[in-house]
């Protein structure tokens, strides 16, 4: 994961950087105001900011705008726009990409009896139980194998990476990269980043999706800097 998500320097360097890109690194400051947004302030009013100025130019230039919601923060692509589609329980927030749907974040909240994300066991164990964030296979029936699929199977979820991180408060997070393939071949696949953590009683889950298409003409910076900058009080 990129580095700007544990930095505190004033400059991004890795050549794979979610967030600039590896050139110095406009965003930085934005990041470090996120954890800001997180403690307390009013839920932002980033509809009507860049988001929603589709048809003036990106005063912004990092590519984002800051989020804060009750209770967490990240950072917006500033040409995502807001969206009302409810995927699944609990969605308090849900950005698309004004170009392309397929790309969008979403936070959820949900209530929790754990006192830590560690509560729901390994991080193998907690991806298991939210199985539905990434889409389960609904078809039943005879398949061949085609398409690198086993027999009978129309889907397939592959986990790329896997981490465990701790924020500067001390709380600890899942965070997971998944490529998702389906027998129709939409899109190539599409990537999930997925991070979870508990606070406040309330189980805090940000997934961001991006087309593997797009992936590799941009979507990546959006989909990175988004994730990486997610955020809770």
């Amino acid at each position: 994961l990129c580095s700007a998500y544990t930095s505190c320097g004033c400059a991004c360097t890795d050549a794979e950087c979610g967030v600039c890109g590896g050139e110095p690194c406009a965003a930085m400051g934005l990041l470090a105001g996120v954890a800001t947004l997180a403690a307390g302030v009013a839920p932002s009013q980033a509809a009507y900011g860049d988001a929603a100025n589709v048809f003036g130019k990106i005063t912004n230039k990092s590519g984002f705008v800051p989020y804060a919601g009750e209770g967490f923060a990240l950072l917006l692509p500033s040409k995502w726009n807001p969206s009302k589609e409810i995927d699944f329980p609990g969605v308090v927030l849900r950005y698309e990409d004004n170009f392309d749907a397929v790309n969008n974040v979403a936070v959820i909240s949900q209530p929790t009896d754990k006192g830590d994300i560690t509560g729901y066991g390994s991080p193998d164990k907690f991806l298991e139980s939210v199985q539905y964030l990434f889409g389960k296979q609904t078809f039943t029936g005879k398949t061949v194998s085609e398409g690198g699929f086993a027999p009978d199977r129309v889907s397939a979820a592959s986990l790329l990476d896997v981490e465990e991180a701790t924020d500067k408060k001390g709380k600890k997070y899942y965070k997971y990269e998944l490529l998702v393939r389906s027998a129709d071949g939409d899109e190539g696949g599409r990537h999930q980043l997925i991070a979870a953590t508990v606070s406040g009683g309330k189980l805090w889950i940000c997934k961001v999706q991006a087309g593997d298409k797009r992936w590799f003409k941009g979507a990546k910076k959006e989909a990175l800097g988004a994730f990486n900058s997610f955020t809770v009080a």
